[in-house]
């Protein structure tokens, strides 16, 4: 290997949520040229990389198998002997039956520089999420982690489980969905009592959220009763009787949300959703691009009042970096007045050091306009900076009567999701939310319809007017152009749901 050879970070992404991940394991993210991971990794990790980095998914997808571990070996040094800093995100924890130890032997071969950071397994993480500790001083003072995947014995379990079956502790078995009802047997037939309680758990970011508690006389027949998929974990001895499950009320726990739209909003409504204990999955993503505008804003300043109107917090972001990149001081602006969308564009301009002289309610481009109309003189030139794709309405509304240019700062472009979702997991979502209407025309670009299980909720108007063009069904409206209020839209319609 050259001396332009890059480095390799093996890192545990933990089991589940994002925030489950070490610090150190974020930071590799965070500065890594390529990111190579594999399946259930949540999509905050992967959105988490540099804009420059690239992605690559080398996990099971659509019901195929997973790429030979010889092929991501190869795609991994490939990556490094282009001297590149490659991240290999791997669920859980490398080195617990996740071929973290063959990949570093590879590497080791090809001398390449490497670290592995540690993740949380979900030999623990599962169990601990269900409610269930893998230990107790009690009941167990031991557990053993077991694959139920044995290449070289005759049913594919390990040889010594009847060895395993007389110790007191726990039992954990990954990857052993397919083989439960052997392990139950070859247990009881090796001496440990049918009665022995056992729970088979998915969470983490599974497609299928389950926890189903029995014995193993019945713990089969109960699974076979939920038509449970993998991946599951399967536990067995006296703690799997514990329910130790967290108290602390989440009013939105079972509820599945599909995010679409940029990651300025996603960023915020998915840990709000998790908060209140909703599951927050990417179904579309968008991606902001800055645009060039003709325009010297150094002559929109002189002379007298002018008005400055923003549509979305994006437009307001984008405006002061152009006054950044021309250069222009900001006590210029001492003569304008400011109008809005919504408190959430309002929010974002306070943050600039400016409140908005107008921020009407409904928060509508509707409702803008007539308090333009009503307050603007007409010798007040209109300034509407805004996204390419963004309604034209409000422009010519207020071009009737008043002097109104319409720049567009930016546009949207849409990404495919980090890992397209299934269609078992999309027809598992409860609600889809809306941001925009380009963001309703991205999802229908990639998607043909929404899924019968799911209700959509809009974050204005004008995006329910786009997704009415396109489906039928109902559409619940958030009273505030914001994230803050699809949350609430989602949280009153699903308690209103349960009180029915």
């Amino acid at each position: 290997m050259d001396n332009k050879a890059g480095k390799v970070y093996l890192v545990g992404a933990g089991c589940g949520k994002a925030d489950l991940i070490t610090i150190r394991g974020m930071e590799k993210i965070r500065s890594c040229d390529v990111l190579i991971y594999d399946d259930l990794i949540d999509t905050a990790l992967l959105n988490a990389c540099p804009a420059h980095a690239e992605r690559i998914y080398m996990g099971k997808r659509s019901g195929s198998h997973s790429a030979p571990q010889e092929e991501i070996n190869v795609k991994i040094i490939e990556k490094a002997g282009e001297g590149k800093t490659v991240c290999r995100l791997k669920g859980g924890d490398p080195f617990v039956f996740g071929r973290g130890g063959e990949e570093i032997l590879a590497l080791q071969a090809a001398g390449i520089p490497f670290e592995e950071i540690p993740g949380i397994s979900s030999a623990i993480a599962i169990p601990a999420a269900a409610g269930i500790p893998v230990t107790h001083r009690k009941l167990s003072r031991s557990f053993h982690v077991i694959t139920a995947h044995t290449a070289d014995s005759e049913d594919g379990l390990p040889e010594q489980l009847d060895k395993l079956a007389g110790l007191e502790g726990t039992l954990v078995f990954l990857m052993g969905l397919a083989q439960l009802e052997k392990i139950c047997r070859r247990l009881v037939e090796a001496g440990m009592k049918s009665d022995m309680p056992a729970a088979v758990l998915s969470g983490g970011n599974a497609p299928q959220s389950v926890s189903v508690r029995g014995t193993l006389s019945d713990i089969t027949e109960k699974v076979c009763a939920r038509n449970i998929k993998p991946p599951a974990v399967i536990v067995i001895g006296n703690v799997a009787a514990l329910d130790l499950s967290p108290t602390i009320p989440k009013p939105l726990g079972g509820v599945t949300v599909g995010l679409t739209g940029t990651s300025s909003i996603s960023g915020k409504l998915k840990p709000a959703l998790e908060e209140l204990g909703a599951k927050a999955v990417c179904v579309q993503h968008s991606s902001v691009c800055d645009l060039q505008i003709d325009l010297d804003l150094n002559e929109v300043f002189d002379g007298g009042t002018k008005w400055l109107v923003f549509t979305s917090g994006n437009g307001v972001t984008r405006f002061f970096a152009l006054l950044r990149e021309q250069s222009v001081d900001l006590r210029r602006l001492s003569a304008c007045k400011f109008a809005v969308i919504g408190s959430a564009t309002g929010r974002a301009l306070a943050q600039h050091g400016f409140i908005a002289d107008l921020c009407p309610h409904p928060y509508t481009g509707d409702a803008l306009a007539e308090e333009l109309l009503q307050t603007v003189r007409p010798e007040e030139p209109v300034y509407i900076f805004r996204s390419a794709q963004g309604s034209p309405l409000l422009y010519e509304k207020l071009r009737e009567k008043l002097q109104v240019r319409d720049i567009h700062t930016y546009t949207t472009v849409s990404d495919l999701p980090p890992v397209p979702l299934s269609e078992r997991s999309m027809q598992s979502l409860d609600y889809i939310c809306f941001s925009s209407a380009g963001g309703v025309g991205a999802y229908f670009a990639g998607n043909s319809a929404i899924p019968a299980s799911a209700k959509c909720v809009c974050i204005g108007s004008m995006t329910a007017d786009a997704l009415k063009r396109r489906y039928t069904g109902p559409i619940i409206l958030s009273e505030e152009i914001s994230a803050e209020g699809l949350v609430k839209a989602i949280l009153d319609d699903h308690i209103q749901k349960v009180f029915d």
